[in-house]
């Protein structure tokens, strides 16, 4: 009799937390609230986020920055001196003053906000043409990707001396790339199914190999380390722990086309992505302690995600470049 009713009683623990857990998740919801972009500034392609929590974009398709206050929902445009640089991914350093990639001319760009100048400093290898994404360390050295050029270097702010290190692999084509909190920089390699490492000392790469088929799009790394990719061609969300080289993966909720690309860690450990595969565009919320999704659909459509960027405060700034909007998203409960 007492084991029947321990089993019984087992059973409601097992079923009252089952039921707690299916309310946490019913709780979660978002508010994704967009603005459309002046019309001088086309085809916004990456987000950022300012040390005074504006918004920043490359107007890709209008050789412009943007900035949105996202309390006011007010806009400002900065031109760039060169014609056609194709501005491509950009961040702020801690002074505001923001770094871009000119992705058509061979440069990385940065604007002083206060004044609207921007000095270029030009790739020192004319095979390093298209500087793509970039990311600052935590001791201010500037790190970056080139895509068909197929390089990883850095740019010292300081001095303006870049060191460029050409990747083992052809045709890597590495992307996203992301620093860890031992300023280690990992980098996607969206040509192959690698991941890769740098060593800030002496520029050594490592490349970490993904399952067959896989391509590595945009990265983000958690507080413990972690390296998280979304895998464009298959559909999959991935974590790479480069201790011991396991990878391990979960399909994405919008099946094996939905491919997913923009992502971006909140420091409350989730990750977020976007899945550009499905009409409308989702965004889609990983937890890695439950191994739950939880996704939404982007009113305007999206357009395509093409990255985005977590603010300390835990919101998700993006970018939709096909529909001509910026937008934030907020956790709410």
């Amino acid at each position: 009799m007492m084991a029947t009713m321990d089993r019984k009683a087992s059973l409601f623990v097992v079923f009252f937390l089952a039921v707690c857990a299916t309310l946490v998740c019913a709780a979660v919801s978002v508010r994704i609230e967009e603005w459309s972009i002046p019309s001088a500034d086309r085809f916004p392609h990456d987000p950022a986020v300012a040390p005074d929590g504006a918004l920043w974009f490359t107007g890709m398709g209008s050789n412009t920055l943007g900035r949105l206050d996202p309390k006011r929902g007010e806009f400002r445009s900065y031109p760039l001196k060169t014609p056609d640089s194709g501005p491509h991914g950009l961040v702020a350093d801690r002074d505001g003053n923001i770094w871009f990639t000119a992705n058509y001319k061979g440069y990385i760009g940065r604007l002083d906000p206060k004044s609207g100048a921007v000095a270029e400093f030009p790739l020192p290898d004319r095979a390093a043409r298209d500087p793509h994404t970039l990311v600052f360390d935590t001791d201010g050295i500037l790190w970056f990707t080139v895509q068909q050029g197929n390089f990883v270097g850095r740019l010292d702010p300081a001095t303006g001396k870049f060191v460029l290190k050409q990747l083992p692999t052809a045709d890597a084509r590495p992307y996203g790339i992301a620093v860890n909190s031992r300023g280690i920089p990992f980098f996607c390699e969206f040509g192959t199914n690698q991941i890769g490492r740098i060593d800030p000392a002496t520029m050594a790469i490592t490349e970490y190999r993904l399952p067959k088929g896989a391509r590595p799009r945009r990265i983000a790394i958690t507080a413990d380390d972690l390296v998280w990719y979304t895998d464009y061609r298959r559909g999959f969300l991935g974590r790479l722990s480069p201790e011991s080289g396991k990878v391990m993966e979960w399909a994405s909720p919008g099946g094996k086309g939905s491919g997913p690309y923009g992502m971006a860690a909140t420091p409350d450990g989730m990750v977020w992505y976007s899945e550009s595969g499905v009409k409308p565009n989702t965004v889609v919320r990983f937890d890695p302690r439950t191994e739950k999704f939880t996704t939404w659909p982007v009113p305007s459509g999206g357009g395509v995600i093409r990255h985005m960027a977590a603010t300390p405060q835990g919101d998700v700034y993006i970018a939709c470049s096909g529909v001509g909007k910026v937008g934030v998203v907020r956790l709410e409960r």
